[in-house]
């Protein structure tokens, strides 16, 4: 009897009991300029939500009330674990994870914790007022920290906003922070949008660029100046459309055509462009912010069925991997980037990955967050994994679930990480009912950074 078996059996098993007692520079603007306004919001149908502090839920809930659990404990993650004291010079910056690493914050927690406010105001978790008075405070900090040509250090200190760990300035990390940043000024308007603008046009980003390789770097530090390059497909999508659509300081698109994209598949499921390590965060990330569904580019890639096939491929290997190990199969998938039993580990992930599929990583553990942001890519199968993970007590907490498990370990995380949290929450109200997207398509830098790449809607 297969795990999926069990697990309905188990089920059963419950529900009876019950009976009984988450090249360098401009190319051509559009022809018309887009004009930047407040997103207006509009009416949604609420699932029921928890109250604050929630209480342990029930061992069997509804697709909807299990969608509310994570989406309200994920957003509180974002909500109760920033400087909140607003004499501090690090007010906003939202801890990297919790319970780990106190008083350390990271650039990239604060751009999902930045986008979650919105989150928070449409479903009711906050008031505008209070999402407002959150978004302003945290850009002001933003525009005081110490940053170099417009970019940020990864890890900051939270309570002074200073460099930690003597951690690199981050490109890709920047880039998530700055779609936060225009996501809260999109929404709110007014001063927050005012703010946002003049943060992100800063950002100097021909300065992170290669011009040799015409790639952007991954990271510099003061120490050793620049290192890495996006020269594979990985998260780094918002990053081109981002430096395209600046007004002060845009690269064309060579460094978007110029990476390289090497096509694998897995199984007999459809052929995509893959990442190094095949790690699934790589297929969701810019995704959250921009809804690539029904574009294309100059050499006809339409990264949404990209990241279909990709999260497919996830799910086929989890059942064709269910046999061999405790936890992978098919209501446990996706395998990405978190926590494990001997640390972090950044290379779990599935095939095709590298060259010749040898480059990740697999000891059996998965990340709920693995198969939650791909639900608008394969709905059914993150809703099925979804179930599983709620009846896993072990698996829950104060902030919805933990980052990782692993059966064959007999091992549960202890930790929530923000950017697991935060593609977790951001995608299943882009599940729901397309809220970011709607936010940030209608964003003038993402429309000006799309048409400068060429990618636009299939004819």
């Amino acid at each position: 009897m297969n795990k999926l078996s069990i697990w309905l059996l188990l089920l059963g098993f419950i529900v009876a009991l019950a009976a009984c007692a988450t090249p360098v520079g401009p190319t051509d603007t559009p022809s018309s300029t887009p004009t930047q306004a407040a997103f207006t919001p509009t009416p949604v149908v609420k699932t029921p939500l928890p109250s604050t502090p929630m209480p342990t839920p029930p061992a069997t809930a509804s697709d909807d009330e299990i969608i509310a659990y994570e989406m309200r404990a994920a957003f509180d993650f974002f909500w109760e674990q920033a400087n909140t004291d607003p004499a501090s010079p690090g007010y906003g910056l939202i801890r990297d994870r919790y319970p780990g690493s106190e008083g350390i914050a990271s650039i990239a927690a604060v751009g999902f914790g930045l986008t979650a406010l919105i989150v928070g105001v449409e479903r009711g978790y906050i008031t505008r007022d209070q999402g407002y008075e959150r978004a302003l405070g945290t850009l002001q900090t933003l525009e005081q920290i110490a940053l170099i040509e417009g970019f940020y250090y990864h890890f900051l200190d939270i309570n002074t906003g200073r460099r930690a760990w003597q951690s690199e300035v981050s490109s890709i990390d920047t880039a998530i922070l700055l779609m936060g940043v225009l996501a809260v000024g999109q929404y709110f308007g007014d001063e927050v949008q005012t703010l946002a603008n003049a943060i992100y046009e800063r950002v100097d980003w021909p300065w992170f660029l290669d011009p040799d390789r015409q790639m952007f770097y991954m990271a510099f530090t003061p120490e050793q100046g620049f290192s890495g390059h996006w020269d594979f497909y990985a998260e780094q999508l918002m990053l081109y459309v981002l430096a395209a659509g600046s007004p002060t300081h845009p690269v064309g698109e060579t460094p978007y055509y110029t990476f390289i994209r090497h096509v694998g598949r897995y199984g007999k499921g459809d052929p995509f462009i893959h990442s190094w390590f095949g790690s699934l965060f790589t297929y969701q990330f810019s995704h959250a912010w921009i809804d690539f569904r029904g574009l294309v580019d100059r050499q006809g890639v339409d990264w949404h069925q990209n990241s279909v096939a990709a999260s497919r491929a996830h799910y086929d290997f989890a059942v064709a991997m269910d046999a061999k190990y405790t936890t992978i199969g098919p209501t446990a998938w996706g395998l990405t980037a978190c926590d494990g039993p001997n640390g972090y580990e950044g290379r779990y992930g599935a095939p095709p990955s590298g060259y010749d599929n040898r480059s990740h990583f697999i000891d059996d553990t998965v990340p709920p967050a693995g198969a939650i942001g791909s639900i608008i890519f394969t709905p059914e199968e993150s809703l099925q994994a979804m179930r599983y993970y709620y009846s896993l007590e072990r698996l829950k907490g104060r902030y919805g679930f933990y980052d990782a498990f692993n059966l064959s370990r007999d091992w549960y995380a202890t930790d929530v990480i923000g950017i697991d949290k935060g593609i977790s929450l951001l995608m299943l109200a882009n599940y729901q009912d397309g809220l970011i997207h709607r936010v940030m398509m209608a964003h003038p830098v993402i429309q000006t950074g799309l048409a400068r790449l060429g990618i636009a809607p299939a004819r």
